[in-house]
């Protein structure tokens, strides 16, 4: 008989708050909700604590909401109280529905801020912040350009719109790697190749939030890969014109006087350049730039007390 893997998403968050010393006396208030959108489809977020949430957290390509757990906890440790937060499944991964057909006229991008904005007004109409990692930061930009009334300062976590299928080939070998598993110990082996900066623990937590076990005790991925390549807008090759909208939102953003705050990883597994942060600079002369020298493209899995710290001085 095939063994079965038990699986309690709300279940780990001690085990998150251990592995980086984050005090922990009692399980934080964590909640699943469900936002329909357009074409009857449903996005899932989980939204923590019972307050008013204060930020919108939107994962990367190929992840979904509890790549931010430790993040979220690390904000709410050490007396500042728990912290309200909202953080979303983006369309085809996590608990959420597959992105809408394509519209004409539409990208993939501004279809997933269409989405977004649908859960931020129904979740998180207040919140102070958005914080986007990889294909949540390219989310975001369109969302802060379609709905600039819902993103009120908004930080992009190692991305801008000069990545391209160079620098994230590595994550693309990993995407597009087996559809299947044949155990959960091979699942494991294999993301833990492709992330060498994470340790076991945290990554068996996140392929337990992040894969599924068959009934013949396979395992498969949550996301969809049509909906999770790093690079949505280049599913077949790189079209540079199809990022000018975001270089657009970006200089709108640098037009608004709005706060932004841009943080990148140092290490080589980023999918940042010089020229990336130099650019959007230029376009956004007021960001605040935080390089993380541990870090690589995933600063929240690899640093995620630092990149706490850096939230809760920005936004908070």
């Amino acid at each position: 008989m095939t063994e079965r893997v038990p699986y309690d998403e709300f279940s780990m968050f001690g085990d998150n708050a251990a592995e980086y010393a984050i005090p922990y006396d009692t399980p934080p208030v964590v909640r699943r909700e469900k936002v329909l959108v357009s074409g009857g489809r449903s996005m899932s977020a989980l939204v923590w604590g019972t307050g008013s949430p204060q930020v919108v957290f939107l994962h990367g390509g190929a992840q979904n909401a509890h790549t931010w757990d430790t993040v979220v906890l690390a904000l709410g440790a050490h007396g500042h109280g728990p912290l309200s937060a909202v953080c979303v499944d983006l369309p085809g991964h996590g608990h959420s529905d597959s992105a809408a057909p394509f519209a004409e006229g539409a990208t993939p991008l501004s279809q997933n801020a269409d989405d977004i904005a649908m859960v931020v007004r129904a979740l998180a109409p207040d919140a102070r912040c958005i914080v986007g990692m990889s294909l949540g930061g390219l989310t975001s930009l369109a969302l802060s350009h379609r709905y600039p009334d819902l993103v009120r300062r908004l930080v992009l976590v190692d991305i801008t719109p000069g990545v391209n299928q160079d620098k994230t080939k590595q994550i693309t070998d990993f995407v597009n790697g087996p559809a299947t598993f044949p155990s959960f110990d091979e699942l494991l082996a294999r993301t833990m190749q492709f992330n060498p900066t994470r340790s076991e623990s945290s990554l068996r937590r996140g392929i337990l939030h992040n894969a599924l076990q068959l009934a013949d005790g396979s395992w498969v991925w949550r996301y969809r890969r049509e909906d999770a390549p790093p690079l949505p807008e280049m599913r077949d090759a790189v079209e540079r014109p199809s990022m000018n909208p975001l270089w657009d939102a970006l200089s709108a953003w640098g037009g608004s006087g709005k706060p932004m705050m841009f943080v990148r990883g140092m290490r080589p597994q980023s999918v940042v350049t010089d020229e990336d942060e130099t650019e959007l600079l230029r376009r956004v002369p007021g960001a605040r730039v935080e390089h993380v020298a541990e870090a690589g493209h995933s600063v929240q899995g690899d640093t995620p007390l630092e990149l706490a710290a850096l939230i809760r001085d920005f936004a908070l």
